[in-house]
């Protein structure tokens, strides 16, 4: 009866802490994030899923932080409730917190890998509908904005940051190159080193997109093709592990099963 009150009461009394705290811890506690060593990591990946303000990265830090709080606050909780040893019930708490924490890292990185894969698959696409855009006589600017607002992509969103930068007094080429930088693609890094150095030097950006788009589909085939031999590598093990072992046990049984009579006659 006494740790059905106590859990309640915890809870009351964290947040009224929390309500009453003024402004300046909290920005003492986002100022301790920020001095975080894997900060610029992980404004880069935030980045690239299309949460690149300062601020998001605090949002992400103070949730991940909180979440694996709560998670080995829980687990405390439980422990006491099921009578364990205090030391035990610490170490599994610091435990399920530091999993929590890993595991939500993991997961950023893993929605950056999806969207580094979608970039890559949507370029070929992309830049052959801006190559057209480009032969059908329309600036390099006014075609990357027609794709902006009439495509649905990663890439076309990508687009759209790049036009809403140029709309805003910056020029074309930094935010291209910017657009490279925050993608971590070679095939989008390679297209904007060769917009930029195409459009300073007068060359015709018909060819170039033209041939980019080429080298694009070339680079998805060989990833096919080696995402392919990878599966069938896969698809050997239970064979050679699992069916092919049942598959000459059930040849060699009767031989066994006759050898075993003979022996025993």
């Amino acid at each position: 009866m006494r740790i059905s009150l106590v859990i309640p009461i915890a809870f009351a009394a964290a947040g009224a802490v929390w309500m009453n705290m003024n402004e300046a811890p909290q920005i003492k506690f986002y100022k301790q994030i920020a001095k975080s060593k894997d900060r610029e990591t992980v404004a880069n990946q935030l980045s690239e899923i299309g949460r690149g303000s300062p601020r998001d990265f605090e949002v992400f830090r103070t949730r991940q932080i909180l979440i694996s709080a709560g998670i080995g606050f829980f687990s405390t909780v439980i422990q006491i409730t099921l009578r364990n040893s205090p030391i035990l019930s610490l170490f599994l708490a610091l435990f399920l917190s530091t999993l929590t924490f890993a595991a939500i890292d993991f997961d950023l990185g893993k929605r950056v890998k999806k969207q580094r894969l979608m970039v890559d698959a949507e370029f070929p696409a992309v830049i052959e509908i801006y190559s057209l855009a480009l032969s059908a006589g329309e600036s390099p600017m006014m075609a990357m904005e027609r794709i902006a607002t009439s495509a649905h992509g990663s890439l076309a969103k990508e687009f759209s940051l790049v036009v809403a930068k140029v709309k805003s007094g910056k020029s074309f080429h930094f935010a291209l190159d910017e657009m490279g930088r925050n993608l971590e693609s070679m095939l989008v890094r390679k297209f904007v080193d060769s917009m930029i150095i195409a459009t300073l030097r007068g060359a015709p950006l018909t060819d170039v997109l033209q041939r980019h788009a080429q080298e694009a589909r070339e680079a998805q085939r060989n990833q096919m093709m080696g995402a392919a031999a990878k599966a069938e590598i896969s698809m050997m093990v239970p064979i050679v592990f699992l069916i092919l072992p049942i598959s000459i046990l059930f040849a060699l049984w009767p031989s066994l099963a006759n050898l075993d009579l003979m022996a025993g006659a």
